[in-house]
């Protein structure tokens, strides 16, 4: 009897059911490029870094506005790659770490240090690094010091750990944005400057404060700031700096202040840090979420919190590499939005007014990129989080006369839709006034170029000046931006239907048909056109556009941006057969662009899975009678094109704050939503044998995918709650009130599941 429970011991550790959720979480996933040159098209332009997802690997609470994080690439003396990027793991030099304070670094050093914008940095061992939820710690091999951190959610905790030195300091600044520092006591540190806040794009920059206490009073300190060069020249190159012994007070770029300390083997320094919009807020917060020094206390909470979000999926099977990547993907989820202010807590709403939030507070959604499907991914997972998301943008929105909107789209009307149709409670009927007006308003209104987009029916292009070589970002996305209106446009019109008002559903449904007119169908791609109504020549749909007739995409990548009617699209390009055979072409055509596309990673032919303009179409062969090509498409997706790289931890491209995290996510239990707007999920190719989603109404969603193997990626055929299902799709009301969906696998495509025309998804 007791060899049998030994022998069950090791099968469970085996298995790896003894760890939880948030036990597998590695928060460096994301923080390294792919390195298969297939994978990652053209990219870098010659001098610059391949984009990595960009993630955050730090100490954080979900949707945390508060992040302790590691900083090994000072961004003001770095080349400006597109996007700033403060963490890479292929750096190897720590130069410090970030808190609630926007721009500030802290940083432990031992010896004689430096001024920043240059930074006094040390080489730090990768393989003490450790990056969980709640938690992040490395050792600095220069300084001999440990650092932790950790972090509630209006508060972070840093704990130092330093060798025997007299020469021990830790060294804060505000970064190259400045503000003003001041030494209250030997024990405390306080600051101010202008940032920008995550908020709503109308809130723009408001000033945040900072308190930092330390756990140790510091022997002796200092101030000092940074003024950038006024011109360059050999004797100008370092600007001016000051640095003032015994100083309190001081202000401008790099403003900071040096702290020092004789420390003993071991001795350990701990600093805790608030940022609010004041000195007595950001105080207040200290005192009532870090009162005392337990910094283990601290990190027990996170884990606390962190685990009831993260077991609200569980998943058996795959391998230990694989479920690491599934729950530090669900992790970097709920990276934004970020939560501004809790129920209860005194903050600057977006009318600039402080008041005090009636409802946990959110700020800015970045309906662009996570619009697409995180948004849907928190309507199942966390319904309670996205009602009060829903509140907070309809007060951006009051505040401001029109919903918030995302680079070239207006997709908030399709995270409202979604919500409604997935019956989170809302008042929708006020949202709508607010939708309404983004889509009508043509003067200093929302969308751009909407009085031209409702006169002719699409948005124009010209051709730049000189005709530069692509990427050229001053256009107006003329075919990006027809498409995405097109799509809010439908969203809209089943809006205004579910409200009775019928005269606004048929001039939004007429206008949701609007990306028939970008469409040539002598070349069969989304084109651009002239005022005059011309087509923009010469085309080439290979070339990377960022801002001429596309948004960070090709011709190729943006023919597809019609999820709302994929079925529309069939039939533009002439029926199932050539649609399937022009999808064919898109994922095996070699991408060898004439421009180089930064934004352009993690490719399969000239799809991309390293931005979001196309990253629906591996399941468009759901509606067009071939869906054991999305199944085996979506599968190489999540084997090659995330951490197939040699440190396991590689991202298509960037994160963008939860959207290639969530598409992940969903896509390895089996289902993604094309369109968000919809209540309706379309099927591709489950990664594990099992996978359980505890909805918000404390039912269950179970995907059970027998037989399933990394061979085994073919839905042979399916049940959904006991009876036969023959459709590569389900709906919400599917799900609803729970359900178990059984998927059995093989080897080779079964061509008849799924495949007939009566089976494909809904379509506009």
């Amino acid at each position: 009897m007791k060899s049998f429970a030994l022998l069950l011991l090791s099968c469970v550790t085996a298995l790896g059911a003894q760890k939880k959720p948030v036990d597998y979480v590695n928060a460096l996933m994301g923080t390294a490029p792919l390195d298969k040159q297939v994978l990652i098209g053209n990219a870098p332009p010659p001098g610059e870094e391949l984009y990595t997802g960009m993630t955050v690997p730090g100490a954080v609470l979900p949707y945390g506005l508060t992040i302790l994080s590691p900083i090994n690439k000072v961004l003001s003396l770095s080349y400006p790659a597109g996007v700033g990027m403060s963490y890479d793991y292929l750096h190897h030099t720590m130069y410090g770490f970030s808190n609630g304070m926007p721009g500030m670094m802290v940083m432990p050093v031992v010896g004689p240090w430096t001024m920043p914008p240059e930074y006094t940095g040390s080489i730090y061992n990768k393989s003490r690094q450790i990056a969980t939820p709640g938690y992040y710690s490395v050792y600095l091999n220069d300084f001999h010091v440990k650092a932790e951190m950790t972090a509630t959610y209006w508060t972070g905790m840093y704990r130092f750990t330093f060798p025997q030195s007299k020469q021990s300091h830790i060294i804060m600044d505000l970064g190259h944005q400045g503000g003003n520092v001041e030494i209250i006591n030997n024990h405390t540190v306080r600051g101010c400057g202008e940032r920008f806040m995550p908020y709503a794009k109308a809130w723009g920059r408001s000033q945040t404060c900072f308190v930092a206490e330390f756990s140790k009073p510091f022997n002796s300190f200092g101030t000092f700031r940074e003024d950038p060069p006024h011109c360059p020249g050999p004797h100008n190159f370092l600007g001016d700096k000051v640095v003032t012994p015994n100083g309190k007070t001081e202000s401008g770029p790099y403003a900071g202040v040096y702290l020092n300390y004789d420390t003993s083997e071991g001795k350990q320094v701990l600093v805790k840090i608030a940022a609010a919009d004041n000195y007595q807020d950001a105080q207040q917060r200290l005192a009532t979420f870090s009162p005392g020094w337990d910094f283990d206390a601290i990190h027990r909470h996170a884990v606390e919190v962190w685990s009831k979000l993260l077991d609200t999926i569980e998943i058996q099977g795959g391998t230990p590499h694989e479920r690491m990547m599934f729950y530090s993907n669900y992790f970097h989820s709920f990276a934004s939005p970020h939560l501004i202010a809790s129920k209860g807590m005194r903050f600057r709403g977006p009318d600039g007014r402080m008041q005090t939030a009636k409802y946990n507070f959110y700020g800015f959604v970045p309906f662009w990129d996570t619009g697409r499907n995180q948004v849907v991914l928190l309507m199942l997972a966390d319904p309670s989080a996205m009602k009060d998301i829903l509140r907070s943008t309809l007060a951006q929105a009051r505040a401001t006369g029109f919903m918030p909107t995302g680079f070239h789209g207006d997709n908030a009307t399709l995270m409202y839709m979604g919500a409604w149709l997935r019956g989170i409670p809302f008042d929708y009927k006020a949202a709508y006034n607010y939708l309404y007006r983004n889509a009508t308003v043509t003067k200093d209104g929302a969308r751009p170029y909407l009085g031209e987009y409702i006169k002719k029916g699409y948005i124009s292009d010209f051709i730049p000046k000189g005709n530069p070589d692509p990427p050229y970002a001053g256009g107006k996305a003329g075919v990006a931006t027809t498409l995405e209106y097109a799509w809010d446009d439908s969203a809209l019109a089943e809006y205004a239907k579910k409200l009775g008002k019928e005269a606004d559903y048929r001039m939004f449904r007429k206008r949701s048909y609007n990306f028939r007119n970008v469409f040539d169908p002598s070349d069969g791609f989304m084109r651009g056109r002239l005022s005059d109504g011309e087509w923009i020549s010469p085309f080439n749909p290979a070339e990377p556009y960022y801002n001429f007739m596309m948004k960070e995409a090709s011709g190729w990548s943006t023919l597809w941006l019609v999820p709302q009617d994929v079925k529309g699209l069939i039939n533009l390009l002439g029926g199932r057969a050539k649609f399937n055979a022009k999808l064919d072409e898109f994922f095996n055509t070699p991408f060898h662009a004439p421009g180089v596309c930064r934004d352009c990673t993690g490719m399969i032919g000239e799809y991309v899975q390293g931005n979001e303009p196309d990253i629906q179409t591996p399941y468009y062969y759901d509606w067009s009678g071939e869906p054991w090509k999305t199944q085996k498409i979506v599968r190489e997706i999540l084997t090659e094109l995330y951490g197939s790289d040699k440190y396991g931890l590689g991202f298509p491209g960037m994160d963008d704050q939860g959207a290639l995290s969530s598409w992940y996510v969903m896509s390895a239990m089996g289902f993604y939503p094309v369109d968000p707007a919809t209540a309706n999920y379309e099927i591709g190719s489950p990664l594990f044998h099992k996978a359980t989603l505890h909805l918000g109404n404390g039912k269950d969603f179970v995907i059970v995918a027998n037989n399933n193997s990394q061979k085994n990626v073919y839905i042979q055929s399916g049940t959904l709650n006991g009876k036969p299902w023959n459709k590569p799709w389900f709906s919400q009301k599917d799900i609803a009130n729970g359900a178990t969906l059984v998927l059995n696998m093989g080897p080779t495509p079964n061509k008849s599941w799924g495949s007939a025309p009566d089976a494909a998804p809904p379509s506009m």
